[in-house]
């Protein structure tokens, strides 16, 4: 498939957010969007939620899917450098104890949380999460949740995600997988295929070939692919939405 410029242009690369800066389970959240009746918890990934392109992303759902979309801040107000995450300079960023700081049993309790505000406020609720928020969004969706957080979830290439945590979702799952992932191995991919074909679910698998992990986040326009794997991922995810937050469903 090739792509021509008209491809982009729905995408506001270099524009601003239109969103509002809110409280959201006592958290400073982004907020795109006005729908009264369906909402989207928009987990982010290690870029955080003041990355420019979380929040256009955010836009374009809420515009596209008629939603209103929710990013908070799951970091505590810590902001890793954007130009070290491009680079890949992961010493330079102490991953580790980032992760540390932020890890799923710290951040997990917030995260339902923020689920349950959405849940008591709207008709339907979608989670979308990109690698840190991929094992977010799966336990939002978990079955232990009666009744359920969530009413569908989507992912895009998920970190720190566990089998136990595809064994045990329970609403139904896109799964957004580029081809290069060391976070999302064959291994992984290979559970959930077999997993969710098996479970009763809707599942829509989507792979994006020639890509590495994160690029339906940065869109780099200097990595081959790129931007055209972000757009694909983008209106996947809105028509996900449509699915399962539809104002007929």
């Amino acid at each position: 498939m090739s792509f021509t410029p008209c491809c982009f242009q729905s995408f506001q690369w270099h524009g601003q957010p239109s969103g509002r800066i809110d409280k959201l389970a006592g958290l400073n959240v982004y907020v795109a969007g006005n729908d009264s009746e369906d909402a989207v918890l928009f987990i982010h990934d290690l870029y955080g939620w003041t990355y420019p392109n979380i929040r256009l992303l955010a836009d374009h759902f809420a515009k596209e899917a008629n939603v209103t979309v929710y990013v908070p801040d799951f970091f505590d107000g810590e902001v890793l450098s954007f130009d070290l995450i491009d680079a890949e300079d992961w010493a330079g960023l102490d991953v580790p104890g980032f992760i540390g700081r932020n890890s799923r049993a710290a951040r997990e309790p917030q995260i339902f949380d923020c689920a349950r505000a959405l849940r008591n406020k709207y008709r339907k609720v979608a989670a979308v999460g990109y690698c840190y928020g991929g094992w977010a969004s799966f336990r939002l969706g978990a079955r232990e949740h009666q009744p359920p957080l969530v009413d569908c979830i989507s992912v895009g290439h998920p970190s720190l995600l566990t089998k136990e945590d595809i064994d045990g979702v329970g609403v139904p799952v896109q799964m957004l997988a580029p081809e290069i992932d060391a976070a999302y191995t064959a291994e992984m991919k290979l559970h959930t295929f077999q997993t969710l074909q098996a479970s009763g679910l809707v599942f829509d698998y989507q792979h994006f070939p020639g890509v590495q992990h994160s690029c339906l986040i940065r869109g780099n326009d200097k990595v081959e692919g790129e931007r055209e794997a972000m757009v694909r991922g983008k209106d996947a995810v809105v028509w996900w939405l449509k699915q399962f937050l539809s104002k007929s469903a």
